[in-house]
Order: structure tokens, then sequence, then C-alpha cells
């Protein structure tokens, strides 16, 4: 679908310099820009880039003044980065939807599907799985029996939801997703093996979250692993049984969240961040990448490096750091210089 600059500066109220009748049908960086795409400039360092761009539209800051001959069009806005959220969204549901339901999908009698539903090639839907209206299941996923899918949910190709999985509305669930596989139980044993400790709950996701490629959420031993409503999980993730994740929580790749872990709401976690079993973390928690905590922490805390430690402790402690060097380099020195004197 193309969109014009008039039609573009009449949704955004903003303001056109240029061909009103230019057109985009895409959207791209300002420095990669080509003929047919809609540019933007929200960071000054990039201006350089407004008079050599390829990019059909570029979106400008209202009181953006050029310093050089602009050959795109400009479309002045008073902010451009909610602008492009605005512009991304509408570009996105103007894109064709998936519909009806493959032949080559197996979906069990017993087994509920709503309204204008979507269901890929290769999709296993099993008994007394309940799914909503404008649920989309891409192809080769598996819904397990008593599975509950929320209405508005989209499932990209190649997730496994096991039995018993419970999942709100507007969620999405990105490809490679396993919900609901066994905890890591096992007792220890005499003989020094490991007997299976059975994992009896399930996961509970609620509505409006969005959980990234390959990441993998864990059933509970009893009761539930429960991510809480608008959680946002990048790629590669995983989450422990009878975890609890709190409300708008948002956690980079490669986090990994132990056992009977809580955190709390509006946390942020960074990539590769580490929390052990058993631990409480209150809400608005900012954890840096490569943190790994082993104790509770509190609200509104930051927490960086490993063992964790407080956010100015840990730059005071990093600065000292910095400079082991130099003073192992001075302690040498001063030891030569005490030997001297002693002789």
């Amino acid at each position: 679908m193309q969109f014009t600059a008039e039609m573009i500066a009449g949704l955004l109220g903003g303001t056109i310099v240029g061909d009103k009748s230019a057109t985009v049908a895409t959207v791209s960086s300002i420095d990669g820009g080509k003929a047919g795409s809609l540019a933007y400039l929200t960071n000054p360092k990039y201006e350089q880039y407004v008079y050599t761009t390829e990019a059909s539209i570029v979106l400008v800051d209202s009181t953006f003044e050029p310093k050089q001959e602009v050959k795109t069009t400009l479309i002045k806005v008073e902010n451009v980065g909610a602008c492009v959220l605005n512009l991304l969204e509408m570009y996105n549901a103007s894109r064709p939807r998936k519909s009806g339901i493959s032949k080559l999908a197996s979906i069990h009698e017993g087994a509920t599907l709503g309204d204008n539903c979507y269901v890929g090639d290769f999709t296993v839907v099993e008994a007394t799985a309940k799914i909503g209206d404008n649920v989309q299941l891409y192809p080769q996923c598996y819904v397990g029996d008593n599975v509950t899918i929320g209405e508005g949910t989209k499932i990209y190709p190649g997730v496994k939801i096991y039995e018993g999985t419970v999942i709100g509305k507007n969620c999405i669930i990105h490809a490679g997703v396993v919900l609901g596989a066994d905890g890591f139980g096992f007792a220890p044993k005499e003989d020094g093996s490991f007997a299976k400790i059975p994992q009896l709950g399930n996961v509970i996701i609620e509505d409006d979250v969005e959980l990234g490629a390959n990441t993998c959420i864990d059933r509970a031993k009893t009761d539930a692993t429960i991510i809480r409503r608008g959680v946002k999980l990048d790629n590669l993730i995983q989450i422990g049984h009878n975890v609890e994740i709190g409300a708008n929580t948002v956690m980079s790749a490669q986090v990994g969240i132990a056992g009977t872990s809580k955190l709390g709401a509006n946390c942020f976690v960074a990539g590769q961040a580490g929390v052990a079993d058993h631990v409480t973390i209150g809400n608005r928690v900012k954890i840096g990448s490569k943190t790994g905590i082993d104790k509770n922490v509190g609200d509104d805390e930051i927490r960086f490096g490993y063992p964790a430690l407080p956010g100015m402790q840990y730059h005071r402690s990093f600065a000292i750091f910095r400079q082991l060097p130099d003073m192992a380099s001075k302690m040498r020195e001063m030891e030569k210089r005490l030997t001297k004197l002693e002789e």
C-alpha cells in the first residue's frame, strides 16, 4: 500500500516542504533510504544524511532548518519519534492478514476454534484446546491438550505449547518458543543418580505479552509459572518453573531466571543477566547486562556486576578495578624503594 506526503502530513498534523504528491510504500533508516521509502531524523548526528538520502520522504522536527539543499520531501512534525511509531503501526495494520484453515492442519474434533482464525500447514491442535476469535497459528505449531489461547493472539511457526498452558488476548509468540516443558527438577538418590520430580503445574501468559524467538518458559512443579500482563521478552530467554514475572517487565536476550524466583512490575533486565532460584526482586528494578542476582532486591533498586552490587557502589568499585594495574606497578616500585632503604 502506498501513502502520499499529503496523506502522511494530514495524519500526523505535519507541514510539507517539497512535493506533496511524493509516495512511499515502506519505512527505512535515513542513511539507508531508497526511493519509495520514508525515513526519519530523530538524532541530530544523522543530519548529514538528510542531504544525501534517496528516501522519498523524511520526517523531521518542526524546528529543523536545513543548512544546504534538500532533494527529498520533508514533513515537519512536533514529535518525530511518536510519529514514526504511529506510522509503523499504520503500515503494519495495512499488511494482508493470514486467513483460512489449511487442509494439511490436524485439528482434533474435541478442540474449539473461534471465528476468523488462521491455521497453517502441519499445525496440530489437540483435544479440548480452546482457540479464541482471530487467533493466528502459523505452520508447524503444536497446541496441546486443554490449552487456551485468547482472541487476537498471533503464534508464529514452530511454536510448541504443552498441555494446560493458558495464553491471554493479543499476545505475540515468535518462532520456536516452547511453553510448558517440564521444569528442571531432579532429586538426588543414594546411588548418585537422580529421580525426576514430576512437574504437574502449568504456564499462564496474561494479555498483551510478547515472547521472542526460541524463548522457553517451563511449567510449574505445582500451581503455575506466570507471565503477567504486558511483559516483553526478547529472544533466547529461559524462565524456570514457578517463576512469576510482574506486569510490563522487559527482558533483553539470553536472560535466565531460575525456578521459584519472582520479579516485580516494570522491571528492566538487560542481556545475559541471571537470577538465582528463590530470589525475590521488587518493582521498577533495573538490572545491567551480565549481572548475577543471588539475593533479594527491593523496589526501585539498580544492580550491576557479579556478584551484583548497587549501581553507584558498582561504578565506584569498577573505577578502582580499572586502576589496579597502575596501582600494582606503583606497589612494586614502592617495595623496591623500601628494600633499598632497609639495606
